[in-house]
């Protein structure tokens, strides 16, 4: 006699993209969301289409300011500074 067993499993996989865009230096830090949605035209369809054309990676994803676990989408702004030849996250933020 036996018995029949079901054997899964659940993998999680992710896919991320990033683009960058300027923006004017007038914005202060605290509209720099507002700046975003406001001029979504910018960016939106081009990280769109960074998206689509993304590979999958295993995992959550999280990570680099990436932390809504809950979430089924993730997206946020990083503002970037230069010093001396180096770019580096000045701000950021989630939209």
């Amino acid at each position: 006699m036996s018995r029949k067993v079901i054997v899964a499993n659940r993998s999680v996989y992710h896919i991320y993209a990033e683009i960058e865009i300027e923006m004017p230096d007038t914005i202060k830090e605290d509209k720099v969301d507002d700046w975003l949605l406001k001029n979504s035209e910018q960016w939106e369809e081009k990280l769109d289409q960074k998206i689509n054309d993304a590979d999958f990676e295993f995992g959550f994803g999280l990570g680099s300011g990436m932390s809504e676990i809950e979430s089924e989408s993730e997206t946020r702004y990083d503002v970037l500074e230069k010093d001396d030849e180096k770019v580096m996250s000045f701000y950021g933020g989630h939209l």
